[in-house]
């Protein structure tokens, strides 16, 4: 099996005790290790696939503390590099009853955002592997070039790019940045995951079907369109595939979109795909490739905190066989 690379924040969540009041109330939180590649990264791990975190940690006891986490988790951490020019990233969050969340992020800037593109080594990445990232390192920092260059390589190399816009638009001067940012590196990548709550706002179309087909731009290849409980849809060569979602009790929903791709990657790792059959891949394996996610992301959502909540592949299908 090949190896996926999450490029991006490594960071600490602190999740509070008490639920359904805002954040400036909250008395106690207690500590989780998360940002969104990491989870991916995480996903991956727990399925049993190859995964590595390509980041900068800050030369302090959380960042200790997320090495730990992440190796215990099965993540390579060769590529993580460590500053004392910055701290590591923290994230304190709000719950509400129904396990959605409010973020306040402290990070000016954080460890991450100092990786450099010299940093990235073209060596690193062979065909057939796959990266993936997210929107929130791409603010103007040397890390957003830094994704640039993995992008440039892993594709190169032959190797597939997955990206999940994950937008937090508290980590934005301007609203209109981070949509413009995300339509920038859209083009760059073959596969595409949006929520529906993502759609509208980073495409500007209000019809569903006509802002999916707005992404189908560059080299993009597929779109999965996230909806939460509901499920997700994936559109490929001019197709559409729906899948359902499962009833469980949701907890918190911290990580739950990041579980969700992460299982979709390993099932495409696990099929050995590549940029020349990736469509194929998905039309041929679409109903198993989605039930898997759906169910990855699902089970996340029963317990506190992204990284300690995300399930092995065991679990997951001990779910798909309950709900059949």
């Amino acid at each position: 099996m090949r190896n996926l690379y999450a490029i991006g924040e490594v960071l600490i969540d602190f999740i509070p005790l008490q639920k359904g009041i805002a954040l400036k109330d909250v008395m106690e939180f207690e500590r989780a290790p998360g940002g969104a590649p990491a989870n991916v990264a995480v996903s991956v791990a727990r399925n049993g696939g190859n995964a590595s975190i390509i980041t900068k940690l800050g030369m302090d006891s959380f960042g200790d503390f997320l090495l730990e986490q992440l190796q215990k988790a099965g993540v390579k951490i060769d590529k993580i590099t460590r500053t004392n020019e910055a701290n590591t990233g923290l994230a304190f969050v709000s719950l509400l009853e129904n396990g959605e969340r409010d973020f306040s992020f402290y990070r000016n800037p954080s460890a991450d955002l100092l990786l450099h593109e010299t940093e990235i080594n073209d060596s690193w990445f062979a065909n057939g592997d796959l990266l993936h990232f997210c929107s929130v390192d791409l603010v103007e920092s040397p890390m957003k070039h830094a994704h640039v260059k993995a992008i440039t390589s892993v594709k190169a190399k032959g190797g597939i790019i997955s990206f999940d816009p994950n937008v937090r638009l508290p980590l934005w001067t301007d609203p209109e940045e981070c949509r413009k940012t995300i339509l920038e590196f859209v083009p760059m990548v073959h596969i595409v995951k949006i929520s529906d709550e993502e759609l509208e706002f980073i495409t500007g179309i209000t019809d569903k079907e006509k802002a999916v087909s707005s992404l189908f731009t560059g080299a993009v290849k597929a779109v999965i369109y996230t909806k939460g409980a509901q499920g997700a849809e994936l559109y490929v060569r001019g197709k559409k595939y729906e899948s359902t979602g499962y009833r469980v009790g949701v907890q918190d929903t911290t990580g739950a979109g990041d579980a969700f791709i992460g299982g979709l990657l390993y099932q495409l790792l696990e099929k050995d795909v590549r940029q020349g059959n990736l469509e194929e891949v998905l039309e041929l394996h679409h109903q198993e490739i989605l039930s898997f996610a759906n169910a990855s992301g699902a089970l996340t959502t029963t317990g506190k905190g992204a990284i300690s909540s995300i399930p092995a592949k065991e679990a997951i299908y001990q779910l798909q066989q309950i709900d059949q």
